[in-house]
């Protein structure tokens, strides 16, 4: 037989395009439509609805950039059309390649219930079938006319990314208001040659059964009468009935769909935008769900399910009526699908603590899995919170977005820095938007990497970023390849029951140990640096907010904030989005992110300051506060006092140029350009930085990606580099033990103050830039005397070590990286540290000297600010404050204590005498990282300290006031049926810890 496929495929394609899909609708009629343009922020339901509308034509522009329009949509049921099913066609000028990405809209009846959501890929509402013709038809629709942001041409600078500077040019064009019958029996012809024209595509040319389905596609199309595609559907779907019935081999692949809509909680649209995108998702998925018994939707990010509770009650009714059902199901556990990286300790804890317990509160569901299939790369500090909040699975995709390396598993075990194992899957089909095409599912099967001993994935199944969902089209595909010869095996089920037979069916997976690297988006540690300070700050901030007020409250009766510091959290939670804290939001969202910032720390400061005063009493003896977990000054972690200060800082004029600084500690070089030229460590006899080397070195970089402008760096960036040796000034601070030096460059200016404080062993270096260019990434070197393999970065709970060296693909890959408060490296007896205030993104590179004595030069950079122009054309543009410190013979020990101490500066008042820490510990390998009251407000102390050097630590935890019970629980301060009370005499409690391990105590008060 002559190979006649393309003619086939050819003829499929054309003949569903032009003939078979127009007939879905075969008749229709328009409808009328006036609409009424909500002036600002978008209006109450009742508001909108009560509106007085104007006429507007098809073919009518509406819709300023970020405006909201109220459509309303009249017409009548023609009596020719009794017993037909109608569906209102209500096309807002969609382009179907951009759902969630431009205008949607949310239908609503007369009396305000929803219907569904409009997106382009949604553009129907079923009216129903009338018995009789006549019948009046009246919707409203809420339209949100958002810009495209991200279009065909893509990463293209733009002003539309705040309302701001939007302007108010209409974005859209008004398209299909129609009423129109819906053919079923078309539209099932139409899935049923799709499904198996998706399926003949992914077969082997040679195999059986891809001419099978040719062969019957063609007897499909040849009864088709192209004049009479509704009276000829069903001939043409007898044709198909036998390849379409024919069972999937038994080693076929299994996948499990589950029903989604990753809705980015502000990303290329704001806060209030994504409010209106998860109700109107949520209202389509409802709907699907009473059409389609099978059907499974699961949704992550308790904040969302919170914004549709206390904004849209309406649809909130329709949602808690699915989940009691058990197919509108919580995933998760999290507040949000949060950045891992760069969130603390206590805030990473804090994202399963509210959103395990939103779902518990709500619905009395757990979840056992973490949802993040969006997130920029996984911490290796992450497998023992997730294990901590009672949960034991992970799932992401994200992994698979890697340039470099391609990860050997879709099912692992991923073990984190404590020896935690977390069962972990990496759904192969390679997207969090599956929408049931053949090749996806036949990608997902070819791509798994577990073949032989493992044979199931997971499919996270509709349309997202933006939101949208599963569709009816995607529910009927599922529907035909649950059992189909040539294609994976398709099922709805819910996350649980995926993971609980993906384990069952491989119970000794490979392990992958340590961080999980996205090699891409490394950018996302440094863009928008007010986003990340405001996201440090407010951590600490609370810490401190938390532990003084619990301080206060057993002292001296002080009333716990529980609600505010509840509050302030999910706030702070919410903006460690994966796309607000990583910087790759458009300006409006960032301009809110820093407003917010602000009033959290006002609030916090407000809360702080009342607790101290509490405590400090009436009086004039100077005080100052420690919140750090370590003894500083002679005043113990958590407590206030006098501060010790030791010895003086002296400041000498250099030879050549420049000034010396010298406590009897360090001997710091500046020289005429305020570059710092030695840091001698005094006792130990020994330089820090490279013979000839500069440290305090500004660098310039050129800084355009070849695409993602906020997400990315290229590793090309570093074939070009400017030094800022050029000084305006370098001259002495008049406190005696500072240098202050200016610089200028492009348009852009620095100021930086460096500090050496008596009896300190390290070089504060304050950082002032007002910074004005436009892509170029800024960094602040530091060439180090140092022969190390590997170096450490703070993570949650601990610390992580990467290579120094770039012996393979997997090291190279890591060109920049992420820190917590220090970087630390060292040889043995012997290290540096550099801690910073605020700053995550970093790069650490050695090279051998040639001559001379041959040593290594490590070389570790700071990143401080880029100015990408997309999605946020303005960038960073404005004046920065940063704070780092160069600690010179520093251990692991040094590094922790003093990444604490710079984010948590001492507060100064005056009061009555020493206040006494709450809680103390004699080990400083272990730290207390919050000390608060119960959430339950039953006035128990909660503890939560871990080991932060890296070994094994034993120590005695002492409260500060009688103590009747002690409990070891989870992060959500609930026991732990297998964990056994520590041994305790009294208020002295003793405990013993792994390396890095995590422990949370609750102390019931006597």
């Amino acid at each position: 037989m002559h190979d006649d496929r393309s003619l086939v495929e050819a003829r499929l394609k054309r003949v569903l395009d032009e003939r078979i899909r127009p007939a879905v609708y075969p008749e229709s009629v328009p409808l009328d439509v006036a609409v009424w343009h909500a002036p600002g922020e978008p209006v109450p339901v009742e508001e909108g609805l009560a509106a007085e509308p104007e006429p507007i034509a098809v073919g009518a522009r509406w819709g300023a950039p970020w405006g909201t329009s109220w459509f309303r949509v009249t017409g009548t049921v023609p009596a020719a059309w009794a017993g037909k099913t109608v569906e209102a066609l209500l096309d807002l000028g969609f382009d179907e390649n951009m759902p969630g990405f431009q205008c949607e809209g949310l239908v609503y009846r007369p009396d305000g219930t929803p219907v569904k959501g409009l997106n382009p890929r949604n553009q129907w509402v079923r009216i129903g079938a009338p018995a009789e013709g006549g019948e009046e038809v009246r919707l409203h629709i809420e339209a949100a006319s958002n810009p495209v942001i991200l279009d065909y041409h893509p990463f293209v600078p733009t002003p539309l990314g705040d309302k701001e500077t939007a302007g108010s040019e209409p974005q859209y064009r008004l398209a299909r208001m129609d009423l129109a019958v819906f053919d079923e029996e078309v539209w099932q012809l139409v899935i049923d040659l799709e499904v198996l024209g998706e399926l003949m595509a992914e077969l082997p040319a040679d195999a059986q059964r891809r001419w099978d389905v040719l062969r019957a596609v063609e007897r499909a199309l040849d009864a088709v009468d192209l004049q009479d595609v509704n009276g000829t559907a069903a001939a043409a779907r007898a044709e198909l009935t036998g390849v379409l019935a024919a069972p999937a081999v038994p080693s076929a692949h299994r996948i499990s769909a589950v029903g989604h809509a990753h809705i980015d909680s502000a990303w290329l649209w704001p806060l209030r935008e994504t409010v209106r995108k998860v109700a109107r998702t949520t209202s389509n998925m409802t709907a699907l769900l009473e059409d389609e018994p099978e059907f499974v939707f699961a949704m992550s990010q308790a904040q969302q399910w919170a914004w549709v509770r206390d904004h849209r009650p309406e649809v909130w009714a329709r949602v808690k009526k699915a989940v009691a059902d058990g197919r509108f199901v919580p995933a998760g556990g999290m507040w949000v699908e949060s950045d891992t990286n760069m969130p603390g300790s206590e805030a990473m804890a804090r994202q399963f603590v509210h959103g395990k317990r939103f779902f518990l509160d709500e619905f009395g569901i757990e979840n056992d899995e973490a949802w993040l299939p969006d997130t920029f790369g996984f911490a290796a500090g992450l497998p023992q919170i997730i294990k901590a909040a009672g949960a034991k699975y992970l799932l992401t995709q994200k992994i698979s977005w890697s340039q470099t390396n391609k990860f050997p598993h879709h099912t692992f075990r991923w073990e984190g820095i404590d020896g935690t194992r977390i069962f972990t899957h990496f759904p192969p089909v390679d997207t969090y938007n599956c929408s049931m095409r053949g090749s996806e599912l036949a990608h997902a099967e070819r791509n798994f990497k577990d073949k032989g001993v493992a044979r199931h994935s997971l499919a996270p199944t509709g349309w997202g970023d933006g939101g949208g969902g599963t569709t009816r089209e995607m529910v009927a595909k599922a529907a035909r390849v649950r059992n189909l010869e040539g294609s994976p095996t398709v099922r709805w089920e819910t996350p649980h029951a995926f993971f609980t037979q993906a384990e069952a069916e491989y119970p000794e997976p490979p392990v992958w140990v340590g961080e999980l690297y996205l090699e891409l988006h490394r950018a996302t540690l440094t863009s928008q640096a007010k986003t990340k300070q405001g996201n440090r700050r407010s951590e600490h901030l609370l810490r401190e907010a938390e532990l003084w007020a619990a301080t206060a409250a057993v002292r001296a009766g002080f009333p716990y904030p529980y609600e505010e510091l509840d509050r302030i959290w999910k706030t702070v939670l919410l903006h460690q989005f994966h796309d607000i804290l990583p910087g790759s939001s458009i300006a409006w969202v960032h301009r809110e992110a820093r407003a917010t910032y602000e009033r959290v720390a006002a609030e916090l400061n407000a809360i702080i300051d009342a607790a101290q005063r509490a405590l400090a009493g009436a009086g004039e003896v100077p005080l100052v506060f420690n919140a750090a977990p370590h003894t500083r000054s002679g005043i113990p972690a958590g407590g206030a006092g006098s501060p010790v200060t030791e010895g003086q800082t002296t400041r000498e004029d250099r030879t050549g140029g420049g000034h010396v600084l010298s406590n009897g500690h360090l001997r710091v070089e500046v020289d005429e350009r305020g570059l710092v030229v030695s840091v001698y460590d005094v006792e130990a006899d020994r330089e820090t930085l490279a013979p000839g080397r500069c440290a305090n070195l500004l660098q310039l970089h050129p800084d355009f990606p070849n695409m993602w402008d906020a997400w990315d760096v290229d590793k090309f960036y570093r074939n070009t580099v400017t030094d800022l040796t050029d000084a305006d000034s370098v001259t002495a601070g008049e406190d005696g033990r500072s240098v202050r030096i200016t610089r200028s460059f492009g348009s852009s200016t620095v100021t930086q103050v460096l500090s050496l404080a008596p009896g300190e062993r390290r070089l504060v270096i304050d950082t002032e830039v007002d910074w004005h260019e436009t892509e170029k990434f800024l960094k602040l070197a530091f060439p180090l005397d140092v022969h190390a393999e590997r170096y450490a970065s703070e993570t949650q709970f601990g610390h992580f070590h990467r290579p120094t060296h770039t012996n393979t693909s997997w090291e190279a890959a890591k060109f920049e990286a992420c820190n917590h408060r220090f970087v630390h490296l060292e040889e043995p007896g012997w290290g540096v540290a550099i801690v910073n205030d605020s700053t995550y993104g970093h790069d650490v590179t050695r090279t051998v000297r040639t001559g001379g004595d041959g040593g290594t030069t490590t070389t570790v950079r700071v990143s401080l600010l880029r100015a990408p122009r997309f999605p946020d054309p303005e960038t960073d543009q404005g004046v920065h404050r940063f704070r780092h410190a160069l600690v010179p013979g520093a251990s692991i020990g040094d590094a922790v204590r003093e990444g604490w101490r710079i984010n948590l500066p001492e507060r100064r008042l005056t009061g009555g005498g020493e206040v006494a820490p709450l809680v103390t510990v004699d080990q400083d390998a272990v730290v207390v990282t919050a000390v608060k009251l119960a959430d339950d407000g039953s006035g128990d102390v909660v503890v939560r300290f871990h080991e932060a050097h890296g070994g094994r630590a034993r120590a005695t935890l002492t409260a500060g006031f009688p103590v009747a019970g002690v409990t070891v629980t989870d992060l959500l301060e609930r026991p732990l049926p297998d964990a056994p009370a520590p041994p305790a005499d009294g208020e002295r409690i003793g405990v013993r810890l792994r390396p890095f391990e995590l422990v949370t105590l609750r102390l019931r008060r006597g």
